[in-house]
């Protein structure tokens, strides 16, 4: 079964493994521990030393710009005062990464897999992997 570009970001919004959509990336009763490949189909989930920096970039950039930054904005048009905007952009700084722990990692494997369609499993075929 071959697996499209399109399908490959539809798991990663739902929260699935890009190659089989199965939602197992996370070990199971550890909210942070990410599994080194998909248990169901055999995807790379660790691609190497700086696998994680994907997800971080993610992660702080929904975190700045989507958040922390509108309540600066909130701020500087008036309609929060300055004990309120540094106390809602330190929660949002603490709290939304924790948040969107996960669906970073989601969102990083289905880009990064999106520029790479033939590495998923189910598109390799008979030929092995490049990193392997």
């Amino acid at each position: 079964m071959k697996v499209s570009r399109a399908q490959i970001v539809g798991n990663g919004i739902r929260c699935g493994c890009p190659n089989c959509g199965r939602r197992r990336v996370f070990q199971p009763g550890r909210a942070f521990r990410v599994n080194a490949s998909c248990p169901n189909c055999g995807l790379k989930i660790e691609t190497g030393d700086g696998a994680f920096l994907g997800p971080l970039v993610i992660n702080y950039g929904v975190t700045v710009f989507g958040v922390v930054i509108p309540i600066i904005v909130l701020y500087a048009v008036g309609r929060l005062g300055p004990a309120a905007t540094v106390s809602l952009a330190l929660a949002a700084a603490l709290l939304v990464p924790l948040l969107l722990y996960r669906l970073s990692w989601y969102w990083w494997l289905a880009l990064y897999y999106f520029f790479l369609p033939q590495d998923v499993p189910y598109n390799l075929g008979d030929r092995p992997r490049d990193d392997e």
